[in-house]
Formats: structure tokens, C-alpha cells, sequence
């Protein structure tokens, strides 16, 4: 590509340097006067000086002026011939002198036509000067072209390339063309497109491949999920101590919430929390005991009188909020669990205590964070996504759950809106 164009300026300038040397050439081209014709137009006009024929234009090419002694024009083989001495010599023409009887009796003006070459080579700078011009132009918008073609057009192929890639177009390939400057480059920005592509194939497919692997784990888990539900319900139908009834009602109890949790696994996993529906209902504020006393195996919670009042909420999604809080107190703190709840300002507080050592101040902020786990959680199990999912179905439920570490312990705080408010326009 780059050696067609240096050839073409190559030539190019060799033709201009061609033109410009036949120019210099003709300019410096002079034709040298016949001598011998001059000599033998001279003996003739000797030889009829003083005759009639004196004033008859004698053969030959020559143009000339005859002049007597005193300057007066005798003859002119033309019109627009010197008519004097210093005429001729203006014009670089050849004054000769006439002799008769040995003397001077006149003067041979030759005409020399130096000025109509002088015109000519005029004309043929000019002319030469236009083709120059006309070169160059051709030159320069040749290489214009070839800029458009070369570069220009194939840099804008690339920026719509660039922007179908950016908007997630992979489908859409850049024409590749190795006769330009981009050449190579099309062709390395096409195979990144297909890369991109592929990459993009074989994330949904091992996207797919997760969904099916946690509805394959799903339905395998609501199958002992649906046994336990069953035998429960069997035993309650059957004689037994209240304390054993009432186990069995938490059995039971647990053993549905599993089932409707593992339901949701079909739509959604750990990277895909947004997708979890959250369906906020009025309910009375008296679930709360409820859901305290299905998630206090233990027997742990002190639990105070609910305000009676109604309360915006999803219940299947406030059950598992309080789980988690009661589970963290029984794994890490291992104490009772006092929990009281205030009417504050549109919502619904419920403050849980426990005696453990709490949290550090440092790592306070940081317990809402996905996967984090404290420097007290060693030796426990868990993933780090209780307090995480927590915060994230309070937030959709549009309420709030923070921390307070206390010097005797820890209290989590939920905020549970109030029916009628919303305090994500607090």
C-alpha cells in the first residue's frame, strides 16, 4: 500500500521535473543567426544600392530595414521593423553597414525575432505551469480519496462497530479489509466481537445451567420438606401434651415456610436477589408475636406487649428477617433475647437485646455488607447473607434494620412502616 503510493509521487514528481527541464531547455534555446545568409543579403543590397531594385524585397527569410547615411528608411521587407539604430539595438537586432565606392552610404537593419520566441516561450511556461498546477491537484486530491478510503471510512466503520458493541450488539460483524491501514486491526476487533459473543453464549448457559441445578435442589429439598409437613400434621391429629402440640405446631410451622422459601429458589439465587418478590400486605401488628414465638426454639425471648396497630409488611419475608435476628442472638451472643417495641413517627420499632459481647465498633457498619463476617463469627457457620438479605427485604418493604453495639451486648433495631406510609418518601 505504501510502496504504490511512494511510487505514484515518484513518478508524479519525475514528470514534473521532465516538464521543467524542457522548459529550461527551451527557454535557454536560442537560434543562431545565419551568418552566411546575412553576409549574402548584405552583398545584394550593396550591389543594388543606387538601383530601383534597391527597393525590391530580396529572396530569402530574413525581415529587414535598409537605412540611408542620414537614417532615413529606405525600405522595410515588413511592416513593424525598426525604422532606426538605436531601434534595432533595443530590440537586440544586427545593424550592418552598407559600403559603396568604399564608403558608407547605408545602413542593414536584420531583423531579429527575439521577442516573438520570447512570446512563445511565454506561452509555453504558462502552459507548463497549468499542467504543474493541474498535477499537483490531481495529486492532492488523490490523496485525499486515498485518505477517505484508506483511513477515514474504515475509522468509521469502527466507531459504529464500537458503538453496536457498546449497546451489546455482538451479532453485528465489522467488514474486515486487509488493503487499508486498519486492516490488521478489523480483524483483530471482529475477533474480540466474537469473543465477546462466545462469552456472553457461555454465561447464559452456565446461567441456565445454575437455575436448572437450583430448581433440580429445590425440588429434591421440598420432598423431605413435604414428608416433614405431612408427619407433622399427623402427629397433630393424634393425642399429646400441650408443650409437645405446641412443638409440633412449629414443626409444622417451619417445615411450610421452608417449603414456600424453597418455591422462590425456582426464581431466584444468590446473585439475583432483586428478583425476589416482595407482596407487602396490611396485617395487624400482633403477627409479630407470632413470628417471634415460631422463631424462639430456644425459649430465649422476653418479648413486651405489641402496639396495637397496623402494619405494611410481607410476612413471609418479615418471618425470615426475624429468624435471622434470633438465630444471630442464640449462635453468637447465647443469651435471653429482650425485645420491646415503640410507636415512633410512622413505623413501627422493635428493638432485640442480648447480653453477648456484641460487635466492635469498627466492624458495626460493615455486618450489613454481602458475605461479610465478623472477627467473633470464627469457628461458626455461616456465609455472611443473613444481616445482607435482611436489610435488603427490609429495604423493600420499605423499612430500615440497623445495629447498635451496646457495652453489655448488641440490638438490632427493625423500623416496620405503619399502613398508610412509605418511608422511602421520609
Amino acid at each position: 500500500m505504501f510502496r504504490k503510493l511512494l511510487i505514484t509521487f515518484i513518478a508524479a514528481t519525475a514528470a514534473a521535473g521532465c516538464l521543467l527541464a524542457v522548459l529550461m531547455h527551451r527557454l535557454q534555446e536560442q537560434t543562431p543567426p545565419d551568418r552566411v545568409a546575412i553576409n549574402a543579403l548584405l552583398k545584394q543590397t550593396e550591389l543594388r544600392w543606387g538601383t530601383p531594385e534597391l527597393v525590391q524585397r530580396i529572396d530569402g527569410a530574413e525581415e529587414y530595414t535598409i537605412l540611408d547615411a542620414g537614417g532615413k528608411a529606405l525600405f522595410l521587407s515588413r511592416s513593424g521593423l525598426s525604422l532606426s539604430v538605436n531601434d534595432a539595438l533595443r530590440n537586440r537586432e544586427t545593424p550592418l553597414d552598407i559600403s559603396a565606392g568604399g564608403r558608407k552610404v547605408g545602413t542593414l537593419i536584420v531583423h531579429n525575432d527575439q521577442q516573438e520566441q520570447f512570446g512563445r516561450w511565454r506561452t509555453e511556461f504558462a502552459a507548463t505551469g497549468a499542467a504543474l498546477l493541474l498535477l499537483l491537484f490531481g495529486l492532492g486530491l488523490g490523496y485525499i480519496l486515498y485518505l477517505n478510503r484508506m483511513i477515514l471510512q474504515p475509522f468509521r466503520r469502527m466507531q459504529r462497530f464500537a458503538r453496536h458493541v457498546a449497546r451489546g450488539e455482538l451479532d453485528v460483524p465489522l467488514d474486515m479489509d486487509r488493503n487499508h491501514l486498519f486492516g490488521a486491526f478489523t480483524e483483530s476487533f471482529d475477533m474480540m466481537r466474537e469473543e465477546l459473543a462466545a462469552s456472553r453464549h457461555r454465561e447464559y448457559l452456565a446461567g441456565k445451567s445454575k437455575q436448572e441445578l437450583v430448581a433440580g435442589l429445590s425440588h429434591d429439598i421440598k420432598t423431605p420438606v413435604a414428608s416433614i409437613k405431612a408427619i407433622a400434621e399427623l402427629m397433630l391429629l393424634g393425642p399429646g401434651s400441650g408443650k409437645t402440640g405446641r412443638q409440633l405446631e412449629a414443626v409444622y410451622a417451619k417445615a411450610d415456610q421452608i417449603d414456600r422459601l424453597v418455591t422462590d429458589m425456582f426464581h431466584s439465587t444468590l446473585e439475583e436477589l432483586n428478583e425476589l418478590q416482595v407482596r407487602i400486605t396490611e396485617e395487624h401488628s400482633g403477627v409479630l408475636l407470632d413470628m417471634i414465638e415460631g422463631a424462639d426454639y430456644s425459649g430465649v425471648a422476653v418479648s413486651a406487649e405489641v402496639p396495637a396497630c397496623m402494619i405494611a409488611v410481607d410476612t413471609l419475608r418479615l418471618q425470615q428477617v426475624v429468624d435471622n435476628v434470633m438465630h444471630n442472638a442464640r449462635k453468637y451472643a447465647g443469651t435471653a433475647v429482650t425485645i420491646g417495641f415503640v410507636l415512633r413517627e410512622g413505623y413501627l420499632e422493635a428493638e432485640f437485646a442480648d447480653q453477648g459481647p456484641g460487635v466492635p465498633s469498627d466492624e458495626l457498619p460493615l455486618i450489613f455488607q454481602k458475605y461479610y463476617r465478623g472477627s467473633r463469627a470464627a469457628g461458626e457457620d455461616g456465609a455472611g447473607l443473613g444481616l445482607y438479605l435482611s436489610r435488603l427485604l427490609m429495604l423493600r418493604m420499605n423499612g430500615e434494620i440497623t445495629a447498635i453495639s451496646r457495652p453489655d451486648g448488641l440490638t438490632v433495631r427493625l423500623l416496620i412502616p405503619l399502613a398508610g406510609n412509605d418511608l422511602r418518601n421520609r
